[in-house]
């Protein structure tokens, strides 16, 4: 990857989708998953981006030196008790040749400005406790350690298992 220089975020849009595929992919692969098949990727991202609405985007794309470098897959959720919107950040992933050039703090900046002016009043995430990396990238930025919370998943056979009672 060429080097960054200026770091470009935007929200993905459905011509994004072959650089949000290129993404995928390359977050498959980091996090050692099964490798997947980019037409495949491409053809889901576009699915996903056709279907976004323009009021609640999912992705932002990092763009540096002419290439994607990275992503935030984010949602909004509106938790009622303190009437504040907040910000989930599912996952960010800057491509190994991106890394420590300042894509993931571009991404983390570009998002809580789109907070900012949202009204929304935080970002919360979480990050695999064997992840040093991600943990003192995200102690830099000044994010609290929140114990009180412990992260629970409904996987596809809990999901059917569910929705069949």
């Amino acid at each position: 990857m060429a080097d960054p220089g200026t770091v470009d975020i935007r929200w993905a849009k459905v011509n994004d989708a072959e650089a949000l595929a290129t993404l995928l992919c390359a977050m498959a692969a980091h996090y050692r998953q099964t490798p997947l098949d980019h037409s495949r990727a491409a053809a889901t991202a576009r699915q996903w981006l056709s279907d976004e609405s323009p009021a609640y985007p999912h992705f932002a794309l990092a763009f540096a030196g002419g290439e994607v470098a990275g992503l935030a897959s984010v949602a909004i959720a509106h938790p009622g008790i303190d009437l504040e919107r907040l910000m989930f950040l599912k996952d960010l992933f800057v491509r190994d040749g991106a890394r420590d050039k300042g894509v993931g703090r571009a991404l983390v900046g570009f998002l809580a400005g789109y907070c900012l002016g949202k009204g929304i009043g935080r970002i919360d995430l979480t990050t695999e406790d064997w992840n040093e990396g991600a943990l003192r990238f995200y102690d830099r930025l000044g994010a609290e350690r929140h114990g009180q919370k412990v992260f629970l998943r409904l996987p596809g056979d809990a999901l059917k298992r569910i929705a069949r009672t």
